[in-house]
């Protein structure tokens, strides 16, 4: 198991069950990088691979 998979447990066991637009977590994303700048270049990475993950692979 991966550290980071304690944090997207939590974040599955408490909110799991809610339904978020692309827009809300985009918004999400955004306040999180100006709280934390040393983060930008993962959530840059992650937000890249969302957005891409129906693009057909090469």
């Amino acid at each position: 198991m991966y550290f980071t998979d304690r944090g997207i447990e939590e974040l599955e066991s408490r909110r799991g069950e809610e339904e978020v637009s692309f827009a809300w977590l985009a918004e999400q994303l955004r306040t999180f990088v100006d709280l934390n700048p040393e983060f930008e270049t993962p959530v840059e990475r992650l937000a890249t691979w969302l957005a891409r993950l129906d693009d057909e692979e090469e």
